[in-house]
Parts: C-alpha cells; sequence; structure tokens
C-alpha cells in the first residue's frame, strides 16, 4: 500500500516520544533485531528513525532491496529498513546477517502490512523481537496530564484528585481527529482530513489476498468499513456485517469474512479478544471477540460522520468513545507487557475491558460518557469482583472511564473515576 500524501516523515519535524519508546529500547539491548508493525501514518518509521543510526526506505527503491538486499542492509547499526515486506526477501537476508555477527541491535524493521507467509522461509524467532505500534494516545498527543498512571495502579499507588478539562464536545473532536502524528498540531478542520484520506485509501489501493492474491474491490471495501464502523465495539456477527453491507450490494458471508482478515493484515481492524477468568460460579462465558477500528476517527470517517453528527447521537458516540479508550487502554498496557480483553457471561454481565498483565494482576474497566451512567457501571464492577474464585488475584484497580466526569477521584466505594484526559501510562 502507498503511504500517500500523509507518509510519515521523520526527518522534518521534532520527534515526539512514544510510550513504547523503553521498550524497543531494551529489545535492542537483548536481541538482534526489532520488527516494529502496526497501521500506516501511526509513526513507525518515526520511531524507527528516532532508534537508528542508518535507515533504507524500501518502499523507494524495492527493486534494488530485492537484487542485491546485502547491500541495503549495510550501514550503521540498528540499521532502519522500513517498510520491508515490500522486499521480503530482507528478512531472511537479516537473519543470517544477524547469526553471523552475533550481536543484539542490528535492525529495526517497520512494516504496515504482513507479506504472504510463504515469502519468507523462517519465523524470525529468536532474531526478532516484536512491537505492535498504534496511532497516538491522548497522552502522547498531548491530550492527556497523565495524572493517574496505569502502571501506579498496578502497583498500588493511589491517586489525589485532579480536575479534568475533558467535556462531550472535546471528547467527540478526539474521536474524530484520531491520533495522528501527521495531524498532532494541526486545527481540527485539518486534522480529521487525515483519518478520511485513510479511508479512502484503504478502499482505493491495491490491496490483494494474501491467500488467493484476488484484488479486493474498491465499492466492497467501502461499504464492509462502513458496516463495521456502525458496529464498532461490539461482537457483531459475521452474519450480521455480510446481511449491512447486502442491503447495498448482494456479498457473501465468505467473501466479508476475506475482507475482514484483508483489513486485519494492514492493522486498520483490531479484534479485542474475551476475558476467560476463574469464577465462583459456573456461568458460560462469551468469546467473541470485539471488533474496533484501531483508531476511532477511522470509524467516524468511514461513516462519514463529523462531530456535530455524533454529538446528536450519543448512542454512537458511546461506543465510539469505548474504542478511543481501549486504544489508549492498549496503549499504556503495551509498557506493561500486558492485553487488553473484554468481559462477557450469559447473565447479561458485560465489563467493556480488562487490563491483565502477564503475572495475573489485572483490572477492570467500565467506560461511560458521563456521571448519569456511573452507578450503574459501578454495579457491574462489583458484580465481577464478587464472581471471582477465591484462587484468583483480586483486582487492582476497578475503575470508571469517562468523559466527562469533572474531576478524577475515588468513590466511597473503592471504584475510580478517571477521565480520559487524566489517564497516561
Amino acid at each position: 500500500m502507498s503511504h500517500g500524501s500523509f507518509a510519515e516523515n521523520a526527518s522534518d519535524r521534532e520527534y515526539r516520544p512514544r510510550v513504547v519508546d523503553a521498550h524497543i529500547s531494551n529489545l535492542l539491548s537483548v536481541f538482534g533485531g526489532v520488527l516494529i508493525t502496526g497501521p500506516m501514518w501511526c509513526g513507525k518509521s518515526w520511531t524507527g528513525e528516532h532508534h537508528s543510526c542508518s535507515s533504507f526506505r524500501v518502499d523507494t527503491n524495492a527493486k534494488l532491496a530485492s537484487l542485491d538486499p546485502l547491500s541495503v542492509l549495510e550501514g550503521d547499526v540498528p540499521r532502519l529498513i522500513d517498510e520491508w515486506q515490500d522486499a521480503p526477501v530482507l528478512w531472511d537476508v537479516a537473519r543470517r546477517v544477524m547469526d553471523d555477527r552475533a550481536k543484539p541491535g542490528q535492525y529495526i524493521f517497520t512494516g504496515s502490512s504482513s507479506p504472504p507467509k510463504r515469502s519468507t522461509s523462517h519465523s524470525g524467532t529468536g532474531r526478532f523481537a516484536r512491537i505492535t505500534m498504534r496511532p497516538m494516545s491522548l497522552f502522547e498527543s498531548g491530550n492527556s496530564n497523565g495524572h493517574v498512571s496505569l502502571s501506579a495502579l498496578f502497583d498500588g499507588a493511589g491517586f489525589k484528585p485532579h480536575r479534568s478539562m475533558m467535556n462531550y464536545d472535546t471528547a467527540v473532536r478526539q474521536i474524530c481527529r484520531g491520533g495522528w502524528p501527521s495531524s498532532v498540531k494541526e486545527s481540527y478542520e485539518h486534522a480529521v482530513m487525515v483519518p478520511r484520506e485513510y479511508i479512502t485509501a484503504v478502499a482505493n489501493s491495491d490491496i490483494t489476498d494474501t491467500n488467493d492474491e484476488r484484488k479486493k474491490d474498491p465499492i466492497i471495501m467501502t461499504l464492509l468499513m462502513r458496516s463495521l464502523a456502525r458496529n464498532t465495539a461490539t461482537s457483531a456477527k459475521v452474519s450480521v456485517i455480510a446481511a449491512d453491507v447486502s442491503r447495498d450490494r448482494k456479498i457473501s458471508e465468505q467473501t466479508i469474512r476475506s475482507y475482514i482478515e484483508t483489513l486485519k493484515s494492514i492493522f486498520v481492524l483490531v479484534e479485542q479478544e474475551a476475558w476467560s477468568p476463574e469464577l465462583r460460579s459456573r456461568v458460560r462465558l462469551r468469546s467473541s471477540p470485539k471488533k474496533h477500528f484501531v483508531d476511532p476517527s477511522l470509524a467516524a470517517a468511514a461513516m462519514k460522520a463529523d462531530a456535530e453528527r455524533i454529538k446528536s447521537d450519543p448512542n454512537t458516540a458511546g461506543f465510539l468513545f469505548e474504542s478511543l479508550c481501549y486504544r489508549d487502554l492498549c496503549v499504556y498496557s503495551s509498557a506493561l507487557e500486558g492485553d487488553v480483553y473484554h468481559y462477557g457471561d450469559n447473565t447479561g454481565l458485560e465489563i467493556d475491558s480488562i487490563v491483565e498483565l502477564r503475572d495475573g494482576r489485572w483490572g477492570a474497566v467500565e467506560v461511560k460518557l458521563g456521571d448519569f451512567e456511573f452507578d450503574k457501571a459501578a454495579n457491574n464492577l462489583l458484580a465481577l469482583k464478587k464472581k471471582m474464585s477465591e484462587d484468583s488475584p483480586p483486582p487492582s484497580f476497578l475503575m470508571i472511564l469517562c468523559a466527562s466526569g469533572g474531576v478524577a477521584y475515588t468513590r466511597d466505594d473503592g471504584i475510580m473515576v478517571v477521565p480520559i484526559d487524566c489517564l497516561g501510562p
């Protein structure tokens, strides 16, 4: 896929720190290479340049990279190989070079799509460490003060009350402008052009199926993304998506599945898996993942909805705000090597996000636009805590993540109320 007019350009602006920076540095001290994947325009090249001593952009000369990969890999290390998937031969050659040199910190590979597995003969296990980047969180873009640290919450630290600057209007505007590095300092009117162009680029690029090499139809892709946007932050089945798309054009479920896999392969669509904890009771847990665009601005753009239209529909705004919170929780938890799940069971209890660390510590988060929903959210969080098995660790925190709470504080029942612009890593 072409990066288009909004391509990342690491050389023409001051670097803006990312949450993954420390993790990348640590991995470079241990592994021969680091593979940074993620959607186009999210800042991979910029971050890769920040951590490298030399670089080569494959998308500017893929023919040379394919014909003479060794020359492309020569240079001061760590050497950035940007958009490597345009010349997959580089993967295996770099692996052999790393084996010969037997030193860490040789290469940083970045990629915004997954090459066919048959293009490489080795998985890279033991040579390449992998990191997935997302668009900027509110903390990274400077729109959150980070007063409430996710890391500190897992360590048992509380926080003093702190005032938020967020309200319903600013939350919706953050949804629409998105976390795209190229537009951080742009006006709202200019920033919303980026996700709109992104959706157009995805629909009209020469994307091929990694299994059968057939190009995707731009009309079908556009209709699918519009349907996914209408069903964002839900566990809508493929049959539901297919029926929705087929209102405009008859499409089979098999085709829809193929297109969804393509969107996942270019990191446009992400899935929030279901959490499976040890519970006291034998309730049946839901296992279907929730679907999100990697940034909520893409969902708004796919629906052709501006801030005023979204504000007039609080139900849609609520789902899009949940996607924004999911994006930020994923970014912050990545610094802790954590994962973000959702919870649901056959009693009707649902929790928007569960952040779980490798050592088993976890915290539960309900996402609400305003304080009129806080008591319901608190009841859900306490109900989940009560359901947990005695063999399971207690939650490190129970949180209501909101858009217009006015202030970050802890309720009398111990549940934290945190406006999204007060949360940080």
